[in-house]
């Protein structure tokens, strides 16, 4: 096992209103405070009471899937928690994601987290934790 589930994240054109629509769906609460999380007009998130974390993220110019038009694709992504950003992305490399990050860290560089597609294309987040 390389990491834990932190949370999904659903694009989104107003993220504090769809966490609303998913509270009144779910239960849960809106943009508890957690330190995971720095919760701002770009970004929200939903702490169920399963303990399942949704977050919303503002995405300009969003365009909503229309299932099954593969023209406009479901858009989500996996957040993993990992105790070491560098040690997980070795190992997801190796599993076969590919990193989505534009060019290579300076020498000595350590981020909180990094984005990769899954062999299908799928995007994911590892974060630190």
């Amino acid at each position: 096992m390389i990491g834990h589930l932190q949370c999904v994240v659903l694009d989104c054109p107003e993220p504090l209103a769809l966490a609303g629509f998913y509270r009144s769906l779910l239960g849960g609460e809106v943009n508890r405070p957690d330190p995971r999380w720095v919760l701002d007009d770009d970004w929200a998130t939903l702490h169920t009471g399963s303990g399942m974390v949704l977050a919303f993220q503002r995405v300009p110019e969003y365009r909503p899937p229309r299932w099954p038009d593969p023209a406009f694709p479901q858009q989500f992504h996996l957040d993993i928690d990992v105790a070491d950003v560098d040690r997980a992305h070795e190992q997801v490399v190796a599993l076969g994601a590919a990193s989505l990050d534009p060019g290579d860290l300076d020498p000595g560089e350590t981020l909180d987290w990094r984005v990769y597609a899954d062999p299908a294309g799928h995007p994911f987040c590892l974060v630190r934790g």
